[in-house]
């Protein structure tokens, strides 16, 4: 019989996102390419479940005269990301603002995503990370509720991912 009292780790304060405008690699990211002063830290920006990537991927179906199943092969994968984030546009925390001011209609990023350490621990050689190249498209409000503070979310266009990076220190 499997343990059944495994250990979990805590998914708040333990996610680093940090998006930088291009990488040579996107399976082997440099520490110096996500340290970078183009770096940007927008953890603290997104909201819970904010960095919405999905991954779909198609069946191609593989049917044979002789059989009576029919068996599937992976097809055509279809990444998604939409962010989420606080947008403190014309407010007095106008200079608390990078997500908005970064993520505009058109420029290109690359987000450098960890799980499993503190988001203020920096990004280190062995890390693994998911790295995620896109677009940026529109820029929509998401409707203010009660008790919420005020957010924008973005539509994004996946131009590749490597959802088993790692950060290294030299180009392999």
């Amino acid at each position: 019989m499997a343990d059944t009292n495994l250990p979990s780790t805590p998914a708040d304060g333990n996610i680093k996102t940090v998006i930088v405008p291009a990488v040579a690699d996107l399976k082997n990211v440099l520490v110096s390419e996500a340290t970078a002063a183009s770096a940007i830290d927008i953890s603290c920006y997104l909201t819970a479940g904010g960095f919405a990537f999905t991954v779909e991927q198609a069946t191609i179906t593989d049917e044979r005269e002789c059989d009576t199943i029919t068996r599937g092969k992976g097809g055509r994968a279809t990444p998604a990301l939409t962010l989420t984030g606080i947008d403190n546009t014309n407010t007095e925390f106008v200079d608390s603002n990078e997500l908005v001011e970064s993520l505009t209609r058109g420029s290109t990023w690359v987000a450098l995503r960890r799980r499993g350490k503190s988001h203020t621990d920096p990004f280190v050689a062995g890390d693994k990370i998911t790295a995620t190249r896109f677009e940026v498209g529109y820029r929509s409000e998401v409707p203010a509720e009660a008790n919420s503070v005020l957010r924008s979310t973005w539509a994004t266009f996946i131009d590749g991912f490597e959802p088993d990076a790692e950060i290294v220190t030299t180009a392999p």
